[in-house]
């Protein structure tokens, strides 16, 4: 009953919404290359769009849309990858929280009050892993294809004996929001917010299902990396008479064709960490005013009635969809898809991207020029 309790306000909001017209804004496209912007980051001119969805594949947590004006502000081109993450661990010595006992505070937090507190043992380093299915299982339970691997981080996303070599390239997985946190002041970036988010991603199409436009696959082609349903049902791994279950993960970041802003990966591949705090309603408290809404930056706390005792439980708004997202099961890749997840938590389809703002690269860039003059 609580998704269907819709204000009329939210209503009206909607139906305006709806009448706008199927277009493209095409930006020119401009490139940091170190010097004139931030290297491999895109700027994005900022503007007014259509946050959210009302369409037929869209779930109660999108909607409705509404409308959102951002200021203009730097985004990373890809993901972060391996790489970029272990030239930060190199320069810092920084130990994500899947290399580090779990703290219970942080787990009871996401478990219904009075829950006991398991014996210490249990509690060690790891982080959760796609197992997948020898055979077709009810899509109603996730524990079933997910398990907690003991040694599972982002030099291990599958466990201690997986690793990430020659994978310099792919997107970085198995980091918390904690640990994007950590390397977005490293880097001197931040996590994007999730209008600003979901503006990119659009990459000027205004309301259509995809970050490429309003077919899944135009002309039969493959526009990300997503869950093959042709092949087997989600989340079926194994293969009939082979030993050897069949490998799904990430593929390099820019594989797939960019979206009208000259991002990439923008959908499948690895979920993104965003800034913002995950409410199920908080497009409906946004629409509600039927003004638009300038440079949100998200709810000041979590809520997700799903979860019944815990609905308050902290959460972080994840976007995008990944490698495990299935037309049968789950479309979220689609622009206006979102979820939460607990910031703590770390899964070996999970990554993200990183914003600047205008002032922290001019900052940037004057303490480069001094650095060069001093030398």
């Amino acid at each position: 009953m609580f998704w269907r309790v819709v204000t009329l306000a939210a209503l009206a909001t909607g139906a305006a919404v709806a009448l706008l017209p199927y277009r493209h804004d095409p930006v020119p496209l401009s490139v940091g290359d170190g010097k004139t912007g931030p290297r491999n980051m895109v700027w994005i001119p900022g503007g007014e769009f259509a946050m959210g969805s009302d369409h037929r594949h869209a779930q109660p947590n999108e909607g409705p849309a509404h409308r959102v004006r951002l200021s203009g502000y730097w985004i990373d081109r890809y993901d972060v990858t391996n790489a970029d993450f272990a030239r930060f661990v190199a320069a810092t010595g920084y130990i994500t929280t899947a290399e580090r006992k779990p703290r219970w505070e942080d787990l009871a937090a996401q478990l219904p009050p009075g829950t006991p507190k398991p014996d210490d043992s249990v509690l060690v380093p790891g982080a959760l892993v796609f197992a997948g299915t020898d055979t077709p299982v009810p899509l109603e339970d996730y524990s079933r294809w997910w398990k907690f691997v003991p040694g599972a981080n982002w030099r291990h996303p599958a466990g201690p004996d997986s690793g990430i070599a020659g994978k310099g390239g792919h997107p970085v997985v198995q980091v918390s929001h904690e640990d994007a946190q950590a390397y977005a002041r490293w880097a001197n970036k931040r996590l994007l917010t999730e209008a600003e988010w979901e503006f990119a991603a659009r990459g000027g199409l205004e309301q259509a299902d995809y970050a490429w436009g309003a077919e899944f696959a135009p002309g039969g082609k493959k526009m990300a990396n997503t869950w093959d349903d042709a092949a087997r049902p989600f989340p079926v791994t194994a293969v009939p008479g082979a030993h050897e279950k069949v490998q799904v993960g990430t593929s390099p970041v820019g594989q797939f064709a960019p979206n009208g802003y000259g991002l990439y990966d923008m959908a499948g591949n690895v979920w993104q960490w965003v800034d913002d705090w995950y409410r199920a309603d908080a497009f409906r408290i946004e629409a509600a005013s039927a003004r638009v809404v300038k440079d949100p930056k998200g709810p000041s706390n979590s809520f997700d009635p799903d979860l019944g005792q815990a609905a308050y439980a902290p959460a972080r708004v994840t976007r995008g969809g990944s490698f495990l997202c299935s037309e049968a099961y789950c479309m979220s890749y689609r622009t206006s898809a979102r979820r939460g997840t607990d910031p703590m938590n770390a899964m070996s389809h999970l990554g993200f991207r990183l914003a600047m703002d205008e002032s922290e690269w001019e900052r940037e860039r004057k303490r480069r020029d001094a650095l060069l003059a001093s030398r």
